[in-house]
């Protein structure tokens, strides 16, 4: 976790934007990007030469060429870069804090960018060490397992068991292809113990079975 950032007002209130569908980023998560769209290499450009801060948001409607953006997102510093000889960008986004959009800017650069309020995530430059409840991490893992079972998936069961609950959740939230809005819902949770149960509750009914459904109304 890069250093320096121990209260809200460290952040800068303004910040270049990349909206992506379905892609989240959470605070001490990294989130992998290939970035290969000219503005978007002007913004990593940019960010390289001053302080490497990018904000990951998801569109929420509007025209595909300039969506809306959602009302939270989450800044991340680049933490890897890499170029590849065809000129893309291979960089990982390490997430700092969550933030609120306060208002877009009218800009020259290419991209976008916003002003945004980290007040209200200032909890997010602190780990989250509040203890865990052993019956919500068996809800998890047994909701994860009916889930991946359906889809042919499979993980790393033991390192999953021992994963202390913070990197476990959000590298989960972050990594499954959920819906636009479930993946909001699980980047807006207030704790890591909010996200862990609306977590379990997004496997939950994605891994129902709609046989199982259908004998429930014959009955």
């Amino acid at each position: 976790m890069p250093q320096g950032y121990v209260k809200a007002a460290d952040l800068p209130q303004v910040i270049p934007v990349f909206p992506l569908a379905g892609a989240i980023l959470l605070p001490r998560g990294q989130l992998p990007l290939n970035v290969f769209e000219p503005r978007y290499l002007n913004m990593i450009d940019d960010a390289m030469a001053g302080d490497r801060l990018i904000g990951m948001v998801q569109p929420s409607g509007g025209a595909p060429s300039l969506p809306a953006l959602s009302p939270v997102g989450c800044v991340g510093r680049i933490t890897s870069f890499a170029e590849t000889s065809d000129g893309r960008y291979l960089i990982t986004l390490t997430g700092v804090s969550r933030w609120r959009l306060t208002s877009e800017l009218p800009v020259q650069t290419p991209y976008r960018q916003v002003r945004a309020d980290f007040a209200a995530f200032e909890a997010d430059l602190t780990p989250d060490d509040a203890v865990e409840d052993p019956e919500d991490r068996a809800a998890l893992l047994e909701s994860l397992h009916r889930w991946l079972e359906r889809r042919g998936m499979d993980v790393d069961w033991d390192a999953a068991r021992e994963a202390p609950a913070e990197p476990l959740v959000n590298s989960l939230a972050m990594a499954l292809p959920f819906e636009i809005a479930e993946k909001q819902a699980l980047l807006e949770a207030a704790t890591v113990a909010d996200r862990l149960t609306a977590l379990t509750a997004i496997l939950s009914i994605d891994a129902a079975d709609p046989d199982d459904d259908a004998e429930t109304t014959r009955q």
